[in-house]
């Protein structure tokens, strides 16, 4: 099924030449801006509870989790966090693990992977 934008309208210029409300002179749909003022990284809503857990988990020994209270969520859900908290963690290759009952979110490190066979 193919879109269904309707045509950006044109004006013109100072010079005569057609342009789109948009400001580009390339009859676009939308907006253009260089590649430099891109923004670039992602801060989603769950940055700062992510940042939080992070360094809460740092400060504890690898024998400790981090509790979230579910409620502290402010409504949102608990996947959400767990999904970003998941993303982070893989770019700064963090190995967690979590877990999670009816009141509580629980982050803890993962145990590094057992070395498997004997070395001759």
């Amino acid at each position: 099924m193919p879109y269904d934008f309707p045509h950006t309208d044109t004006v013109p210029d100072k010079g005569g030449t057609q342009m789109g409300r948009n400001g580009n002179s390339k009859n676009t749909h939308y907006a253009s801006l260089n590649r430099s003022d891109v923004p670039l990284g992602r801060k989603g809503k769950h940055r700062k509870a992510v940042a939080d857990i992070l360094t809460d988990l740092s400060k504890l020994n690898p024998k400790q989790a981090v509790k979230v209270p579910i409620s502290s969520l402010n409504g949102d859900k608990m996947q959400n966090l767990r999904s970003a908290l998941n993303r982070v963690t893989r770019e700064r290759n963090i190995p967690v693990e979590t877990s999670s009952d009816e009141k509580f979110l629980y982050i803890w490190r993962a145990d590094p992977p057992k070395a498997t066979g004997a070395a001759k």
